[in-house]
């Protein structure tokens, strides 16, 4: 994997040939396919609709709702959300984690293309060259098929399941239940509430693909012509509330890069990882709140994707303002200043009389990666870290209990904690802090990566303003 590089005119013109000539094999293939099905008859279809349905285990839309609410809904959601916390968690713990974040059965081809013709006017057979019934990968509330649009691009479309929407906002409308689950982990200084009802607040939107439509559509504007971050482009005309295409997307997954890539191809892409997160949230005031490892492809010249924008975050000025003080006096270790700040934030309530070298001790965890000039995340550091956030009979129980997670942050925390574990996956290495200081302050850029970003945002700024 190189770390540099644009595609060319001439790749261009490559994928734009690819593109025609995949048109010109599957209209002949399809047409083929319509003689064979006219000589031997319909049942030809039938027979393999029959096959697939039964490869599937096929259970009927009440079925897959059903699932869904009972083991899988909300309480699946719940727990890709706070899954960021299993390195600190007992082994027992991290498999019950591991259990609801699994992949859920996919559901039949005939119930996928009911959603599309229900979403979209038409069975996928009319809208795409060509729909793979087969799913090449199924979660929380739907599943994924690769199709080709008449034009020969390569797409990615997401199907939501039937009833889904109805078995989440069934859970969600029993929260009661989904506190107690919360808090049976004792995770301090993450109200179990502010979760639950954050969780809440973000799945009417992560039921609607509109919505993820259009953050999506956003932020491929605002890295478009970025040199190390892509976003795939949504197709609006093959989408709706339940359906939404994109472009397809080839490239290693994140398992793939740890078992193949070399220790140079690691620290590239920690810092391409957190750069985004970075600057994303400091420079759009927006994140996506989902740092899952499934949720990016890594390309041979050095350039991430990042995919999935359903649970997207935007942060007003007032929350940012807030935020960034207690930013600033954790990495100045002014635990006076810090207290301060929290207090101001929402995070501390006044008069808690608590001594600020212990509060600075305690909820620096997070960001001791950045006290130093470089570091080096290890799994060990993100296990030890949230494992001092989660000893509740420790020496800093009395710290821990005063803590108050705000609502608005939530889903923020969830992203520092998730990136710091695939850094530490990485073992990546790099000037942590001065790339940090470069988003929230505008300094020079301390790495070549941020340079090549500078020079891009310049660019940006020139084409508005010629």
């Amino acid at each position: 994997m190189a770390v540099s590089g644009r595609s060319r005119p001439r790749g261009e013109r490559w994928e734009a040939w690819r593109r025609q000539a995949r048109v010109w094999r599957l209209t002949a293939r399809r047409g083929l396919h319509w003689v064979v099905t006219k000589v031997r008859g319909r049942a030809v279809g039938a027979r393999r609709r029959a096959e697939l349905e039964e490869a599937f285990a096929i259970r009927t839309a009440e079925d897959v709702a059903a699932e869904l609410g009972e083991m899988k809904g909300a309480a699946m959601k719940l727990g890709q959300m706070v899954g960021f916390v299993a390195d600190g968690l007992p082994p027992a713990a991290q498999a019950a984690f591991a259990q609801l974040q699994q992949d859920v059965p996919p559901m039949a081809p005939s119930l996928a293309e009911q959603v599309v013709v229900e979403e979209l006017g038409a069975p996928p057979e009319r809208l795409f060259l060509d729909w793979d019934p087969v799913p090449v990968a199924a979660a929380s509330i739907g599943q994924v098929h690769r199709a080709v649009l008449p034009d020969g691009r390569q797409v990615a479309v997401k199907v939501q399941y039937p009833g889904v929407d109805r078995a989440i906002r069934n859970d969600l409308d029993h929260a009661e239940r989904l506190y107690g689950l919360f808090s049976a982990f004792t995770l301090s200084g993450i109200d179990a509430h502010a979760l639950v009802d954050e969780l809440r607040a973000r799945m009417a939107d992560e039921l609607d693909y509109r919505h993820e439509a259009a953050a999506q559509q956003a932020f491929a504007e605002r890295y478009r012509g970025h040199p190390f971050v892509r976003i795939p482009a949504v197709v609006p005309e093959r989408s709706g509330r339940r359906v939404l295409t994109s472009e397809w997307v080839d490239g290693l997954t994140f398992s793939e890069l740890l078992a193949s890539g070399s220790p140079e191809e690691h620290q590239h892409v920690g810092e391409v990882l957190f750069r985004f997160a970075q600057g994303s949230l400091h420079e759009h005031r927006t994140f996506n709140g989902d740092p899952h490892p499934g949720n990016y492809r890594f390309h041979p010249d050095g350039t991430v994707t990042f995919l999935d924008f359903g649970l997207v975050k935007h942060v007003t000025d007032e929350e940012y303002d807030r935020l960034v003080p207690t930013i600033d006096h954790v990495l100045s270790s002014d635990a006076p200043g810090l207290v301060a700040a929290m207090e101001r934030a929402g995070f501390l309530h006044p008069g808690h009389g608590l001594d600020p070298e212990r509060v600075f001790q305690t909820v620096s965890a997070p960001y001791r990666a950045y006290l130093p000039e470089e570091y080096t995340f290890t799994p060990e550091y993100t296990r030890d870290a949230m494992t001092s956030l989660l000893d509740v009979r420790g020496p800093n129980a009395d710290v821990l209990a005063a803590l108050d997670m705000p609502p608005s942050f939530v889903l923020l925390d969830r992203v520092v904690w998730g990136l710091s574990s695939m850094l530490g996956r990485l073992r990546a290495r790099n000037r942590w802090r001065g790339i940090l200081v470069e988003y929230l302050h505008g300094t020079p850029p301390v790495t070549r990566l941020g340079r090549a970003e500078a020079s891009w945002r310049r660019q940006r700024s020139a084409e508005g303003s010629g």
